[in-house]
């Protein structure tokens, strides 16, 4: 009961957009007082899904749009591949131009790998990495891949052009994405 009270409680602080999952938390608090509790916990399931859904939106939002020439793909199946790598949300795009060249960025947020990888960012200089700073964020670059840690918890990888991954990554806010899920 104290979890549903809970959930509900910090569905009632959401945007008035989250109205579903409002509607869905009241369910399964109403499908627990009538005693149906297999019911309750499909509801919050659920809930938690469209909570995911929201914290996945306003995670690619950092994603910035295409420089101009280029366009912009958006992958849409990000979150299923991190269900299968321990969880956490995470949100990835395309950018490309006719020529054939193209940057792939890939943010991870709350999810076990990011983890492991903080050491191998931190000590990129030590492990022959170059190093390089873009808005105040620390950035390892090997071969055509740039990864950066953000707050400990949330994990920038580029792949491809670099040049091109460093002007989209100089449009990226940093020091909010730094607070994003809070």
């Amino acid at each position: 009961m104290r979890l549903v009270a809970i959930l509900i409680a910090g569905a009632l602080a959401l945007p008035a957009h989250a109205d579903e999952i409002s509607d869905t938390l009241q369910s399964a608090l109403d499908a627990y007082a009538d005693g149906d509790i297999q019911y309750a916990l499909e509801e919050l399931d659920f809930a938690k899904q469209k909570l995911l859904e929201l914290k996945t939106d306003s995670l690619g939002a950092f994603l910035p749009p295409a420089p101009e020439g280029w366009s912009f793909e958006k992958n849409s199946e990000m979150n299923s591949a991190l269900g299968m790598l321990g969880g956490g949300v995470g949100a990835e795009g395309t950018y490309s131009n006719g020529d054939g060249a193209s940057v792939k960025i890939t943010l991870m947020a709350d999810n076990p790998m990011v983890g492991s990888m903080a050491a191998m960012i931190t000590n990129a200089s030590a492990m022959g990495m170059k190093v390089e700073r873009i808005n105040r964020q620390r950035f390892a670059i090997q071969d055509q891949q740039m990864m950066a840690l953000v707050a400990n918890r949330i994990l920038i990888q580029t792949e491809g052009d670099l040049v091109l991954a460093q002007q989209i990554l100089e449009q990226m806010d940093f020091k909010a994405m730094a607070n994003f899920g809070q």
